[in-house]
């Protein structure tokens, strides 16, 4: 009994083992097309790693980032364009994904907000300029001081 029980489990592991087993390709494979892993290549740069949020989908680890580059994959070999998976993916994850989003309503901030702080910091300089100008006495001859000045060189030289 124990030896059926035995060989049973022997052979459950068995073949749980060879169902994991991944076929491997056929040698004969044809080559990737260099045009068309380019233009997945450039499309991965241009669009942002929604985990990682800082990098792109072709510099990102996260397991997302590899799901979304298996999407974009297989959206270019079904002959949809560059801008069509972009507008898919857009439309899918919002304006983020895009590494350089579109000018619209809704990002004017972000695109004139550092043009903007710019303005106001050139401002702000300039007002510190004035009020420090205004505070500096002219720049002229003060011939009272002048006197003062000449008296006392003259008194320490006499010394």
């Amino acid at each position: 009994m124990m030896r059926k029980l035995l060989s049973l489990l022997l052979a459950a592991w068995v073949s749980g083992a060879i169902a994991q087993v991944v076929p491997a390709a056929p040698a004969s494979a044809p080559a990737a097309d260099p045009a068309f892993e380019q233009r997945i290549k450039t499309l991965e740069t241009e669009l942002r790693c929604l985990v990682c949020q800082n990098q792109t989908l072709a510099d990102s680890p996260a397991g997302l980032a590899d799901d979304l580059r298996r999407e974009i994959r297989g959206l270019a070999q079904q002959g949809k364009t560059d801008e069509e998976i972009k507008q898919f993916l857009q439309s899918r994850y919002g304006d983020f994904i895009l590494y350089k989003p579109q000018v619209k309503e809704s990002t004017w901030l972000l695109w004139g907000g550092p043009f903007g702080l710019l303005l106001v910091g050139v401002v702000i300089f300039a007002v510190i300029l004035r009020k420090r100008a205004k505070l500096l006495p002219p720049p002229g001859r003060d011939e009272a001081a002048l006197e003062r000045a000449r008296a006392l060189l003259s008194d320490s030289a006499e010394r």
